[in-house]
């Protein structure tokens, strides 16, 4: 029996598309579930520049916001070209591709599951 979709899995998929509306590039959603205590999901994107960077980013704080939805936390800087937004169960990380290939989150949560 499939299960439905959960909220946090909802919110993931939603935050792929807002990172989309503002051209992100090679856009993953690992499922965390079960492999992490701290969320369910990881939304991971790249930015061509420090204002590119600036408007994925941006763009999901408006939306969200207007759904009334705001994030508990964010660490890094525009200029670290590596920013992560705290939505709970949903961690969005959004990397210019050099900084991501340097952490390698995929590689390092590879038991992960990718979200279609």
């Amino acid at each position: 029996m499939n299960e439905p979709p959960s909220e946090s899995l909802a919110l993931a998929r939603l935050c792929r598309e807002l990172v989309l509306e503002k051209k992100a590039e090679d856009v993953v959603v690992l499922d965390m579930r079960g492999i992490s205590s701290f969320c369910d999901f990881f939304v991971i994107c790249n930015g061509l520049s420090e204002p590119h960077l600036k408007a994925i980013a941006g763009n999901v704080d408006l939306r969200l916001k207007e759904m009334g939805r705001r994030a508990r936390g964010r660490d890094g800087a525009y200029s670290s070209h590596w920013l992560v937004i705290d939505y709970d169960d949903v961690i969005i990380h959004i990397f210019r591709a050099d900084v991501r290939a340097r952490y390698g989150l995929e590689r390092l949560w590879g038991d992960a599951k990718r979200v279609e």
